[in-house]
């Protein structure tokens, strides 16, 4: 069954989330340009259940950060390769990476990725 996604969970100060959504919603749209079907990002609100390790624990999540989640769609993890490979050679994206280095407004080394492929689509 085709499909993939790229999952990430990033703790991003809350006092950040405008000018962080302002980024994402850059960074969305070239990854769209580039071809992938669906860019999404969601804020944590819901995050707790007992007897269940919450996300917040596994990411360190401090007090005043928000947990986002980000979800990108592509047919199938060939075509995530070369759209990740492209996007990161975007002078565009380039500028926001060095940009994010020098102020960084979130700790990408809390952040939590991985690469997914289709099991189950109803």
């Amino acid at each position: 069954m085709k499909g993939y996604i790229d999952l990430y969970l990033l703790p991003v100060p809350k006092k950040n989330l405008t000018a962080y959504k302002k980024i994402s919603n850059k960074f969305g749209k070239v990854m769209k340009e580039y071809g992938a079907l669906e860019y999404r990002e969601f804020l944590g609100d819901d995050l707790k259940m007992k007897g269940i390790v919450p996300f917040p624990d596994r990411v360190k999540l401090k007090k005043g950060e928000i947990l986002i989640s980000a979800v990108v769609g592509f047919s199938t993890k060939a075509q995530r390769d070369r759209i990740n490979r492209d996007v990161q050679n975007d002078p565009r994206i380039q500028k926001m990476i060095q940009e994010a280095m020098e102020n960084p407004m979130a700790e990408s080394d809390r952040m939590l990725y991985g690469g997914f492929s289709t099991l189950v689509k109803v």
